[in-house]
């Protein structure tokens, strides 16, 4: 694996890091304004994996699967990262600080609707993963280097539509 692959794995650890620090410091030492600061530090880290992958291909790289799946992070991040939080936090309220209700297990029009509104995210991180895969095809402008990252953008097309069957087929 190369450095931007290690470099989204270290991403990915840092967001989930930074949720439990920012949840454990909200509520188990009580401490709200620190740990909303720690929960708001989620998008540095897509900044950072951004300023990364784009410095690396700047220099001359040519684009790998891991810079593709870097700007797939970063638009999947940026567009279901709140409502992750959102998860994180429910349960780590019921589960470990034994507060709050039980989150709820959606069955059902209930369970399909929810699906639905996660393919409305799926679509926005689509919109932001596949405008830096293409801002980084034309700022790159040599197909023989971004030709992983056109492979991605048409795998990702394809899963779009995959996916809005399955939400599709929930309300069935």
């Amino acid at each position: 694996m190369n450095f931007v692959g290690w470099m989204i794995v270290a991403c990915e650890i840092a967001f989930w890091v930074v949720i439990i620090l920012g949840l454990v410091v909200r509520y188990v030492f009580k401490k709200n304004k620190p740990g909303l600061f720690l929960l708001a530090l989620t998008p540095v880290i897509d900044l950072v994996l951004l300023l990364i992958t784009s410095v690396d291909l700047y220099k001359g790289a040519t684009a790998t699967t891991a810079h593709a799946i870097a700007a797939v992070y970063i638009g999947v991040s940026i567009a279901f990262g709140k409502s992750m939080i959102d998860w994180a936090d429910e349960r780590f309220q019921y589960y470990v600080t034994k507060e709050g209700p039980k989150p709820v297990k959606r069955y059902g029009i209930d369970h399909a609707k929810h699906y639905f509104k996660s393919w409305i995210r799926h679509i926005f991180s689509y919109l932001i993963g596949a405008g830096l895969l293409v801002g980084l095809i034309y700022w790159i402008d040599d197909p023989s280097r971004t030709e992983a990252l056109s492979g991605i953008l048409r795998l990702w097309s394809l899963i779009i539509g995959i996916d809005f069957l399955i939400a599709l087929s929930h309300f069935i």
